[in-house]
């Protein structure tokens, strides 16, 4: 089924399709109908319009970047008239006398010979990271308006925990892969204590002809007070950039925040706070910048190359797409790449198609989901931060496919044939980090099934963990689908004989602490992350204005009739007299059947799991069997709801602090909630059932 789908641009030629487009995203204040991203990030970046609509902003302009005469031309606008002075120099003299006009003059007098400052007027600057002290000489805060404006010169860096808005003011900068120019929107920056740590890095000028001084000025006068400007004007070179600060409070912070254990999220983990900087001009937004001693996103030689050589094919002249499957074991990276790929594909494309392929760690959905996205806004922070509604989604309801091999195979190649084969998007493939056994038989299918054009594979300490999947060995590679053609003498002498397709096998080396490992620090565990995924998901059900969070317990939910939609169970077998014993209080897949759904009066129970379209999810928190009612609460639009006709229960639960933390209960006597259980018993844990599971010996390997 097909939820959002963006309208496609046709008529374009191939040469436009890799155009610099981050001058598109020079544009007005967005609104939630323009950002094809989850209603999270919409009303987060509503929510942030309306708490600095009073003051001035040069964020989302309309028009791209101002050139040096539009900032002069609004900049001389209160001049009467300017006389000349040696070399070319001049001073400004004001309408009036204010505060504004003194740093003018001011700066105008202090440009002399050969119009530049001499060097005792300038601060002594060095790249690097920006901590301690230095900090204190290139950020000054507002208290009033509640932002802070930060100098950072060519190839310096600010490594930080927390969350806020950056927007550029004057220059360029970087994070994770994307480019932030001056212009352009504010974008939201997440860095909590599950994740590595963002950088914030500064570029050098595109521009290197440019009258920084009198720019920066002009800039700097909408957001700071005229001493806080003389501070920073020392700073400003060639080569500097300029941003501004400001505090995010969002409906999904606000959530995450009310859970107990979950409050000190966006805050230094315990290994860090030795290294945390807490007595900055920053710190009141919510960020505490990092010493030096804690690395950010660490890349190897291996690791640029990789992103250097895909972006090189992409913005070439391939013949179609390029499609790129990512695959490596557990705790390598993959992830990460993958971010740092799209952000980087962003710089040169307005989008970039990406399939899920990975149960466990999914990016843009709760876990257990294979979904078909296209990527339009870069992506600043783990994926609890950016939950999004897919272009096309399939419930498998499991973070693991190892159960049915055949369902998985199947709903990736459905989604698959869902996308328009003409689009010229370039693809990414995320995998699952199995690569033993059945897992690397899975990624052998992978790149028969999909037209791949780059494998990258990921791996540490100096080898791959498994097989280098080069075009050479998937020539005889068994998959748990696809085996490798049979050869026979005659086939080099035979002009049908075709060539196995090729493509380009890329390894990338992790180099970043612990690679290999699974955190464990608190937050950091795999589970944890799939937590936030499915909090962050329950989090659109919050109002967008500010306020009290409110317990999922005091919402109200919509009745759906037992007849109206077919009830399934995925990832065991329940007898049909305990189904709803199994679904209440339970997260089901909102899906659409191909088939009517028919009752005979009662409700409808499926005895095997289908392959269909997921719209969204929800929570069963209760169900009325003398009225015939299942009570659901789900953020999905009722429009689209109406097509629903089937709720899915898998493996995926709640999680816990949902159920444990309901306000107005005394302990004991909360809804859903028992300690009067005993795993001990004889059948008192789920039955686990294995679909088409043979062993290695039987399948060739």
């Amino acid at each position: 089924m097909k939820v959002n789908k963006p309208a496609q641009v046709k008529g374009h030629a191939k040469s436009q399709k890799w155009k610099d487009v981050r001058g598109k995203r020079c544009r007005p204040p967005i609104s939630s109908s323009e950002l094809n991203s989850s209603p999270v990030m919409a009303r987060m970046i509503k929510e942030h319009q309306a708490s600095v609509k009073k003051k001035p902003t040069v964020k989302r302009l309309k028009n791209k970047a101002k050139s040096v005469s539009d900032f002069k031309k609004n900049s001389s606008s209160g001049l009467k008239k300017s006389y000349s002075q040696a070399n070319g120099s001049s001073v400004f003299t004001m309408d009036n006398e204010s505060d504004d006009s003194q740093d003018w003059k001011e700066y105008s007098q202090s440009i002399q010979g050969n119009g530049v400052e001499t060097s005792a007027d300038v601060e002594d600057v060095r790249p690097g990271r920006l901590e301690g002290d230095a900090l204190h000489y290139c950020a000054e805060r507002d208290d009033r308006k509640n932002h802070a404006v930060l100098v950072m010169q060519k190839e310096q860096t600010l490594c930080f925990r927390g969350k806020c808005f950056l927007t550029c003011l004057y220059g360029r900068v970087e994070v994770m892969g994307f480019t932030i120019e001056e212009g352009q929107q504010s974008y939201p920056l997440f860095s909590p204590a599950s994740h590595c740590p963002l950088t914030i890095r500064a570029l050098e000028s595109s521009d290197g002809t440019r009258d920084d001084k009198t720019e920066a000025a002009s800039i700097l006068q909408k957001y700071l007070s005229s001493a806080s400007r003389k501070k920073l004007l020392k700073r400003i070179t060639s080569n500097s950039s300029i941003i501004l600060l400001e505090p995010m409070e969002t409906p999904l912070t606000r959530f995450l925040s009310s859970f107990t254990e979950l409050s000190e999220l966006f805050s230094p983990p315990m290994s860090e706070l030795m290294s945390a900087v807490l007595d900055t001009p920053l710190n009141g937004l919510g960020m505490i910048p990092l010493v030096s001693t804690v690395e950010g996103l660490k890349t190897s030689k291996s690791y640029r190359e990789a992103l250097s050589t895909v972006v090189s094919a992409c913005r070439g002249d391939m013949d179609g797409c390029a499609v790129i499957l990512v695959c490596g074991t557990k705790n390598v990276g993959k992830s990460t790449f993958i971010r740092t790929l799209i952000n980087t594909l962003l710089n040169h494309t307005t989008s970039v198609d990406y399939l899920e392929g990975d149960l466990g760690q999914t990016e843009f959905t709760p876990t257990g989901c294979l979904s078909l996205s296209t990527v339009r806004e870069p992506l600043l922070g783990p994926p609890f931060t950016h939950q999004r509604t897919p272009e096309h989604m399939i419930y498998y309801a499991q973070s693991s496919c190892e159960s049915d091999l055949d369902r998985y195979l199947e709903s990736l190649k459905s989604l698959w044939r869902r996308r328009s084969q003409s689009r010229e998007t370039p693809v990414i493939i995320n995998t699952m980090g199995w690569v033993k056994g059945f897992g690397f038989q899975l990624l052998v299918d992978m790149i028969r099934f999909f037209p791949v054009s780059h494998v990258v594979q990921l791996c540490h300490s100096g080898t791959t963990q498994c097989p280098a999947l080069t075009p050479e060995f998937l020539r005889t590679a068994h998959g748990c689908q696809t085996h490798p053609p049979a050869q026979t003498a005659l086939d080099e002498f035979t002009e049908s004989h075709t060539p196995p397709r090729s493509y380009t096998h890329l390894i990338v080396q992790s180099e970043f602490q612990d690679v290999g490992r699974q955190g464990t620090a608190k937050h950091q565990r795999t589970n944890e992350h799939r937590e936030q995924s499915l909090l962050a998901y329950l989090s659109q059900l919050q109002s967008p204005d500010p306020g009290p969070v409110r317990p999922l317990n005091s919402l109200t939910p919509y009745q759906v009739p037992h007849t109206a939609v077919a009830l399934g169970v995925v990832h065991c077998e329940v007898v049909p007299s305990h189904m709803f014993y199994a679904a209440n209080a339970s997260l089901v897949g909102l899906c659409c059947l191909g088939e009517k759904i028919t009752s005979r009066g009662g409700p409808v129970l499926l005895s095997q799991a289908p392959i269909c379209p997921c719209v969204g999810f929800g929570v069963l928190r209760g169900i009325d069997m003398a009225r015939g009612l299942y009570f659901l609460l789900t953020p999905v639009d009722p429009s689209i709801l109406r097509k629903v006709n089937c709720l899915l229960l898998g493996a995926i639960s709640l999680p816990s602090c949902v159920l444990t933390t309901q306000p107005g209960f005394e302990e004991g006597d909360m809804p859903y909630v028992t300690t009067d259980y005993s795993f001990d018993l004889t059948g008192a844990g789920k039955l686990r059932v294995f679909k088409g599971l043979t062993r290695p010996s039987q399948t060739g390997m």
